[in-house]
């Protein structure tokens, strides 16, 4: 699968401060790229170089197989972080002319956006002024003209910044569709649960620099510390503790879940075979790290060094 984007080696300096230092990222056609980070690591400003607004000192950046030029803009669909809308402006006129500067004809654009706006539940205000919303409809009507000309590339910086959970979960639902449609979604965040459910691919950059990047499977895996969940009955109060390290219990009902840690060099089957002989064994999988743990566990390794 050829790479959407390519950024190769990005230096950019502000005066006294390096915003990013040889950063480089690949960001897979048609996946979720998350871009990740601690606020001011640097992420909006590799955004803006991706999207024409500022100019790397140092670098290159590859669209679509060829160097990234003025005229790829048309191919980008940006939501910054920061909302730029008119609020005097009503919001079906605004709209409709917004999307005319990305290229669709005011007969297309209406029929769009009329399809976005019912899906979203927000036709009801398409003559209000922006103003009158709330930042959540503000931010569904800016989401909206952001994807309207259906670009291949849709870039979006802290899309869930001020939404409450349900709307949260609409705009993970879109993008999920949107990646589904061939699209290529790159974004950052800080969230570190709508990594989990929504990412593919992610890089998390720190004090200007990529400390990790990877299919999101496969960093969880290689964090993986050898612990596991075992549930067994709530009624056993004892097995011998040789066998495995017990790091903590919880019970649930009839059930008691084990966190336990697998001796070094042990195999699953051993381990299960261990505990099978003293307990009646009713569930057993691996701990696999959360990519808030994994997050800390980085910076905070990256702070040392």
């Amino acid at each position: 699968m050829q790479d959407f984007i390519i950024a190769e080696n990005i230096v950019k300096r502000f005066a006294e401060h390096t915003a990013l230092d040889g950063v480089s990222i690949r960001v897979p056609r048609g996946k979720v790229f998350g871009l990740l980070g601690p606020n001011g690591a640097g992420k909006t400003t590799l955004i803006r170089i991706i999207n024409h607004i500022t100019m790397p000192d140092e670098g290159t950046v590859t669209f679509d197989g060829h160097d990234l030029r003025a005229d790829d803009m048309l191919s980008i669909g940006y939501l910054p972080e920061e909302r730029g809308l008119y609020k005097k402006m009503k919001v079906g006129e605004q709209a409709i002319y917004l999307a005319r500067l990305k290229g669709l004809s005011e007969h297309e654009a209406r029929r769009r956006l009329k399809i976005w706006f019912e899906k979203l539940g927000i036709m009801g205000w398409w003559n209000r002024k922006l103003e009158e919303l709330s930042k959540g409809m503000q931010q569904k009507v800016q989401f909206i003209i952001t994807i309207l000309h259906e670009p291949p590339l849709l870039i979006f910086d802290e899309p869930f910044s001020g939404f409450d959970p349900v709307n949260a979960e609409i705009l993970k639902k879109e993008i999920l569709e949107l990646r589904d449609k061939g699209h290529t979604i790159l974004f950052s965040t800080h969230n570190m649960s709508s990594v989990e459910e929504i990412c593919d691919d992610i890089a998390l950059i720190n004090h200007s620099k990529v400390v990790l990047q990877g299919p999101v499977d496969e960093i969880r895996e290689r964090y993986k510390n050898n612990t596991y969940r075992v549930t067994i009955p709530a009624q056993v109060s004892f097995f011998e503790q040789s066998v495995c390290e017990v790091l903590g219990e919880e019970t649930k009902g009839k059930e008691k879940v084990l966190t336990v840690r697998k001796p070094e060099g042990e195999t699953n089957s051993q381990l299960l075979s261990h505990l099978a002989e003293q307990v009646e064994i009713l569930g057993f999988e691996e701990c696999l790290p959360s990519m808030n743990d994994i997050f800390i566990r980085v910076v905070a390794d990256n702070e040392l060094h």
